[in-house]
């Protein structure tokens, strides 16, 4: 319904903020496919506000599947994590590869705001501890456990995204890393 005091969607109001998911990896390399397996998890939930992506690498592209997100959440394996995973905002920053394969989500938010001329919305990177990446094996058992504990985290952050709310979280995980 429209209310003709405002001009804009009264029901919008009461919407939940559209978060978009962005995780990648390989199921085919061990513990690199910790993003995608991640990425089905939060699927499964159901929650119509929450868009996930999946892909093997994160691409110039993937600015744009951020334009109308409220916030948004990069999901990857990691090496350099602390285990179960680390959980950060993070912001564009100019100077990272726009080419690479190997893009960082840095970089994404920055051609967000090269392109679309404004900035993103809040991002925040989880990463979840991997050890295992060769081609053929299967995702290690640590790895699981890292995996199981990250959806437990997220999942509430999800299921009612604020990021009043994300930015707590973050600066209580990097407190169990000091």
């Amino acid at each position: 319904m429209i209310d003709p005091e405002v001009g804009d969607d009264v029901a919008a109001k009461d919407r939940l903020p559209r978060v978009v998911v962005l995780g990648w990896g390989n199921t085919a390399r061990g513990d690199d496919g910790l993003g995608p397996l991640l990425l089905d998890r939060i699927a499964a939930l159901g929650l119509p506000h929450v868009e996930t992506i999946e892909d093997f690498q994160l691409q110039l592209e993937h600015a744009l599947d951020l334009e109308r997100a409220d916030l948004a959440l990069f999901v990857d394996a990691s090496v350099a994590a602390a285990a179960p995973f680390a959980f950060a905002e993070v912001f564009p920053r100019a100077g990272l590869s726009h080419t690479s394969h190997a893009m960082a989500p840095e970089a994404v938010l920055d051609v967000h705001v090269r392109v679309l001329g404004r900035a993103p919305s809040p991002a925040f990177v989880l990463g979840i501890r991997g050890e295992r990446f060769e081609l053929g094996t299967g995702l290690d058992e640590a790895a699981k456990v890292h995996l199981d504990a990250a959806f437990a985290f997220v999942a509430p952050l999800l299921a009612r995204p604020d990021p009043a709310a994300w930015r707590a979280a973050a600066r209580v995980v990097g407190e169990r890393t000091v």
